[in-house]
């Protein structure tokens, strides 16, 4: 019993001791380091919102094409007579670079041009006779077509020549070869190839949703694995119909490639800005948190966190845009979001 009411005597004490501290020394109740409120003052680092510039871009891939491309064939089958193409060396347009055997057709072209001159000989005496009435219309009209005729097998053959001589197209790069002087080509057998490279093509696709929003003469940036530099090319052509199997729009741009940095078949990432927002407001895409019904960031009012509802925009790597929620001024909390909530006291450590 004795121990019972020693018990109930020592909290009786314990209550009064406490009563006396809390009226008494009010500011001791609360811990050392905390607000009057209870909660302690978080540190964080905070955001000050600015306009910025603001591209819409997408982000595509592609590749890089020759501005012109040919494989250089053999119309006609033979033996090759003469190569005088250099892999790898510049070629002009018309430069002969195969030459197949064509002895039998120089043969058959000189017996024409004899029968050529006869024509011409007897054309010209049946006209004198014709106007001395020597000969009829009639005699006259055949000596002009067998002229004619002798024209006509001459231009046939001189064509067959033509296509034992391969030239070239247009001015270009000559690639490797694959047949040598001696050898025999087949018809359509690929000998060498050309390419013309500066300048050269990008083509590539986009979705058909951005297709209105790009235009011809457009700019776009991009780059490729082998080089570290960033090109500019210009959108040179639009195809006028989106692809049935991937819903997209083929696209053609151009760029120059003086310095044959750029070479054909080469994978290219592309970025398309298409409209530039010049005075944008974006944030660091940590302060960002999503919330029921959308978005919310934490602003800093008097000391205090604050909650502000945002809508938001184009995302890029490190920033999102806020086209609704904040404005320009604000200064959004951008580290120790987890520990907030509406009215929590914060202690600024560094602002940007």
């Amino acid at each position: 019993m004795k121990k019972i009411k020693l018990i109930l005597f020592a909290v009786a004490l314990l209550s009064i001791s406490v009563a006396v501290k809390v009226f008494f020394f009010p500011n001791k109740t609360a811990p050392q380091g905390k607000p009057q409120g209870g909660f302690a003052a978080v540190a964080v680092n905070t955001y000050i919102v600015k306009p910025e510039k603001l591209g819409d871009a997408i982000a595509v891939s592609g590749t890089v094409l020759a501005n012109e491309e040919a494989n250089l064939v053999s119309e006609v089958s033979g033996k090759i007579i003469s190569i005088n193409l250099k892999e790898g060396q510049p070629a002009s347009k018309g430069d002969l670079l195969v030459k197949i055997n064509d002895a039998d057709l120089q043969a058959q072209f000189k017996k024409l041009m004899s029968q050529l001159d006869l024509a011409k000989e007897n054309e010209a005496r049946m006209k004198k006779l014709l106007n001395i009435k020597g000969v009829s219309i009639e005699e006259y009209e055949s000596a002009v077509n067998a002229l004619n005729a002798a024209r006509a097998d001459i231009a046939l053959v001189q064509a067959q020549i033509d296509k034992t001589e391969i030239r070239a197209p247009f001015a270009g790069t000559v690639g490797l070869k694959y047949a040598g002087e001696g050898s025999y080509t087949p018809v359509g057998v690929k000998i060498a190839s050309i390419q013309q490279l500066d300048p050269v093509k990008i083509d590539f696709s986009v979705p058909e949703k951005y297709a209105r929003q790009i235009t011809k003469g457009d700019a776009v940036s991009f780059t490729v694995q082998s080089v570290p530099d960033t090109f500019e090319a210009k959108i040179l052509a639009i195809e006028p119909k989106v692809d049935i199997a991937t819903r997209t729009v083929q696209l053609r741009a151009v760029c120059s490639n003086k310095e044959k940095k750029l070479l054909p078949g080469s994978f290219a990432k592309i970025t398309i800005i298409l409209k530039e927002l010049p005075n944008s407001i974006m944030i660091p895409t940590e302060a960002l948190i999503p919330a029921l019904k959308g978005y919310k960031v934490f602003v800093s009012k008097n000391g205090k966190a604050e909650e502000s509802a945002v809508n938001v925009g184009i995302r890029t790597e490190k920033s999102i845009e806020v086209v609704r929620g904040l404005e320009i001024g604000d200064t959004v909390i951008t580290t120790g979001i987890m520990q907030l909530k509406a009215g929590s006291p914060i202690k600024i450590i560094a602002a940007q």
